[in-house]
């Protein structure tokens, strides 16, 4: 595909992605053509040779492997991290109250999004319930309501007379409700009428109904623009462009038909409160699944010891991106172009896993993939902001390098990224998995 199809098919994952729960249906729903089998992590494993698998854990987080020829004792893993989830908004549990006849859905703030991006924006909900089956048991469904359902409208400049001096800044606690419905007397009371409408998108009754998991999505679909086509614009690009990218590297005939190295994607949920549960790369679950693919070749008890000091993961984020109306927010020797290749993240105090021998690996790969690359780094008296890389590299003992492709408006409701870039990391990532 050409550097436009890439980023088209890319725009088409996240618009059919708009939660870590759908962004796993949608990467399930991809790799079905290539014979990936699903494993269960209650049951053993029984595992072959060139065999092709993946785990899910609880909805938003996803390992896929493609088991080498060589076992990962001799051979090591070749691991791509990134995450599925994105900052924004998600709904509480007694979301809907009502205000002078106007119904409103009450969020909490997930990770550290942009407020103000927020409004004025056709907004919906989509994300995962948990109810009671015909049978009894306890079922779990994706919903989504594709139809721009809530919104956030701006308070008018006549009343908020200095908004444009001093900036949009919304109370967390009480101006982020989500106007809803206008409430009529012959309606259900709110929070019985918000349960009853989100039963009747997941296709059950309002009495099976007992919790969910939603996340608040613009419904704008996404777009290239720029002059000549070279930018995109999209929610979560951050950080569904690196697991899109990882997923195309691996899902190319000429990789998973060669491997000798256990190939292995891990895209994790959480990555922006932390990552710390049981399914973030702050938890078990990546050390799990490598741990049992050891076992499963090998009766060696240091075999997993093995395969982690011969072992290599590239943790890919997104980077930050010179904006030329901000220069001063950049460190002056680092500042990374869009359209320039993917940037490698360096910090001193390790907010990034990046050292010289990873950076030294990762600058080999883009030579081998006539793939162009940029050194970042962040300003010193500013916080640098992190990502799985460090974490996971710990969690595993496996050198890790942090890469990402620069982007604008990193955790916008809107951000957007260069075209070309997407195609550079999918051809670097695809070469570090053929390496």
């Amino acid at each position: 595909m050409s550097a436009k199809q890439y980023v088209q098919h890319l725009l088409s994952f996240i618009d059919e992605s708009p939660s870590p729960w759908h962004a796993v249906a949608s990467i399930e729903a991809a790799i079905q053509a290539f014979q990936f089998v699903k494993l269960d992590e209650m049951v053993k494993w029984q595992l072959q040779t060139g065999g092709r698998y993946y785990v899910v854990r609880d909805d938003s987080s996803i390992v896929l492997f493609v088991l080498g020829r060589k076992a990962p004792a001799e051979s090591g893993f070749k691991i791509v991290g990134a995450h599925t989830d994105s900052p924004g908004f998600r709904i509480r549990p007694n979301a809907a109250t009502a205000s002078n006849g106007i119904a409103r859905i009450g969020v909490e703030i997930y990770g550290g999004p942009i407020l103000a991006t927020f409004t004025d924006r056709d907004l919906s909900l989509a994300g995962r319930v948990s109810y009671v089956d015909d049978k009894g048991n306890l079922s779990q469904k994706l919903v989504r309501f594709y139809q721009s359902l809530v919104r956030l409208p701006n308070l008018a400049i006549h009343l908020n007379r200095g908004v444009n001096e001093d900036g949009l800044k919304l109370h967390k606690q009480n101006e982020l409700f989500l106007l809803f419905t206008q409430l009529t007397a012959d309606q259900l009371p709110p929070q019985p009428y918000f349960v009853a409408l989100l039963a009747q998108a997941a296709g059950i009754e309002a009495a099976q109904l007992l919790s969910w998991d939603l996340a608040v999505y613009d419904t704008h679909k996404g777009t290239f623009w720029g002059a000549n086509q070279e930018f995109y614009a999209n929610s979560q690009i951050d950080n569904l462009a690196s697991c899109h990218a990882g997923l195309q590297a691996l899902l190319n005939d000429a990789v998973i038909n060669t491997a000798e190295s256990t190939l292995v994607c891990a895209f994790f949920d959480h990555e922006e409160i932390g990552s710390k549960s049981h399914i973030g790369a702050a938890g078990n679950f990546l050390t799990d699944v490598l741990q049992r693919i050891s076992i499963a070749t090998s009766s060696d008890r240091e075999a997993m010891s093995c395969a982690s000091a011969n072992s290599f993961l590239i943790s890919a984020d997104m980077a930050h991106a010179y904006h030329p109306n901000f220069a001063s927010a950049y460190e002056a020797d680092h500042s990374v172009i869009v359209n320039q290749g993917p940037a490698i993240k360096s910090n001193a105090n390790r907010r990034y896993s990046t050292e010289s021998i990873s950076t030294a690996h990762f600058i080999r790969w883009c030579k081998e993939a006539d793939v162009p690359y940029q050194r970042y780094s962040h300003r010193s008296d500013l916080p640098c902001g992190s990502t799985i890389g460090p974490i996971a590299s710990a969690q595993l003992g496996i050198r890790s390098v942090d890469i990402g492709c620069p982007m604008w408006a990193m955790h916008s409701v809107r951000e957007s990224a260069g075209v070309q870039d997407h195609e550079y990391m999918i051809k670097v990532l695809k070469q570090f998995f053929s390496n």
